[in-house]
């Protein structure tokens, strides 16, 4: 190989790793742009009623370049409760440990679990009606422990099980069932419904879900 060919090589190489530094930023930017866009899209016309092709156009992107990013609007809609998500939980996780620390009760905590749960679901109920519509929210691959249901799950039902071991609770209850049972009016759809339809203040959703968890502390086993 001529020296020619070796300087040549390495510009190529150099001029490569340029591109892909400026490749990475663009990315960015243009991830930043379009959850701006649809976040504004979203408090202008309502989830429900804005599509993929509204978000690239008010983002001034290709269709091409948001399909790349998100697949569809429901990952785009966990893409914009992100940090919101990942505040929410540190900042249970926080409390409950603070909790543990004063010995409170493991039920106690969960009952204040599942009240703040209920006006964080109220915050981001569209954009969680749009990812339970795609199916994202019964995804329990345990690399996706983003996914908010999946994580609300497993908190519930360590919360619980966690309850039994202290002996708050009777050992022969169903765990894996009750902690499904408790979030179920929390699923997105019934949610909304409850809130819009209904008319349910977030006073008593929240009131209705601790009683039903009030209830289990009665139940006893079979002798």
């Amino acid at each position: 190989m001529t020296q020619l060919e070796e300087n040549t090589i390495s510009l190529d190489l150099i001029e490569e790793g340029g591109l892909c530094r400026q490749e990475r930023r663009d990315a960015a930017a243009n991830r930043a742009r379009i959850l701006e866009a649809a976040e504004k899209l979203f408090a202008a016309h309502g989830v429900a009623n804005v599509n993929m092709a509204d978000i690239a156009q008010e983002a001034e992107v290709g269709k091409g370049t948001l399909y790349r990013r998100f697949t569809n609007k429901a990952e785009l809609c966990l893409a914009l409760m992100d940090t919101q998500m990942i505040d929410f939980q540190n900042g249970m996780l926080a409390r409950m440990q603070q909790m543990s620390q004063q010995h409170i009760p493991k039920l106690a905590q969960l009952d204040q679990f599942l009240d703040a749960l209920v006006y964080f679901t109220d915050a981001h109920a569209p954009l969680l009606c749009e990812v339970q519509r795609a199916g994202m929210l019964q995804e329990v691959d345990p690399d996706r422990l983003e996914l908010p249901h999946f994580w609300q799950y497993m908190t519930v039902n360590g919360l619980l099980k966690a309850a039994v071991a202290n002996g708050e609770l009777a050992s022969s209850l169903d765990i894996d069932y009750l902690a499904d049972a408790l979030l179920s009016p929390l699923k997105a759809d019934l949610f909304y419904y409850q809130r819009e339809a209904r008319g349910f203040s977030l006073e008593r959703i929240s009131a209705g879900i601790r009683l039903l968890l009030a209830g289990l502390r009665h139940y006893q086993d079979p002798e």
